[in-house]
């Protein structure tokens, strides 16, 4: 308990700094503690140490943790959601980080209106370009905008990526600086408010909150370490 506590404590001090280090406060930027593999014990200790909202990359593992812990608790989706997997993920998660298709937002379109449902999406961008990677292309993106504006259950409020995998947090900024800008010149195009940008893990949420972000996704410097699993997925 004393380990989540004080690693919660200085994730926020960091957060905190990162913030008014570029004219921010720090309440324009929520923490989204990654508790994917750790049980529901290490869950609730977090809970009790003032973490509300938790991320989780894989719709079964949630399925079975979240009715253990309180009601109060909010969840988030951040990984590769499966067209199979969208049906019991949808009263799971207020919000779905990894929409990385127009195939994808269109099953949730589909599957949403048939439960009465009005899903809360990030679009997920592979500004890097990386093969190994899902997510939107930046002009992919931009091409396919206006389809899905069209879908009309779905709630589309920012955009999300992960970069490249670096030895270094400044590595990744340029990548979290051309997501912001992809989001402004979108907002701009179109017409609409995107006003979340979910950007930033344990080795770069610092950089990213410099860039803009108001999501940061952090696990490893909250809970520890943990066996990584083999595919990488949209988490930390």
């Amino acid at each position: 308990m004393a380990e989540i506590v004080e690693n919660l404590q200085r994730v926020r001090t960091q957060i905190n700094e990162a913030a008014k280090k570029v004219g921010r406060r720090e309440e324009e930027v929520e923490l989204i503690a990654i508790s994917k593999t750790h049980d529901a014990e290490r869950v609730r200790q977090a809970n009790e140490a003032g973490q509300n909202v938790f991320g989780e990359s894989r719709v079964q593992e949630a399925r079975a943790k979240i009715p253990e812990l309180p009601s109060s608790l909010r969840w988030h989706f951040v990984g590769h959601l499966q067209k199979n997997k969208i049906r019991p993920a949808l009263p799971l998660f207020e919000l779905i980080h990894s929409v990385d298709s127009l195939a994808l937002a269109q099953d949730i379109n589909r599957i949403a209106e048939e439960e009465g449902a009005h899903p809360r999406i990030l679009l997920e961008v592979n500004v890097a370009g990386e093969g190994s990677k899902f997510g939107f292309k930046s002009e992919t993106l931009r091409a396919e905008m206006e389809r899905l504006l069209g879908l009309v259950r779905l709630s589309i409020e920012g955009l999300m990526t992960i970069p490249p995998l670096a030895g270094e947090a400044e590595a990744s900024r340029r990548f979290f600086a051309q997501l912001r800008e992809l989001r402004d010149s979108i907002e701009k195009e179109f017409d609409l408010k995107l006003p979340q940008l979910s950007m930033g893990m344990t080795n770069d949420f610092v950089v990213a909150i410099e860039e803009g972000a108001t999501l940061v996704r952090v696990g490893t410097a909250i809970f520890g370490e943990r066996a990584r699993p083999k595919k990488h997925l949209a988490t930390d």
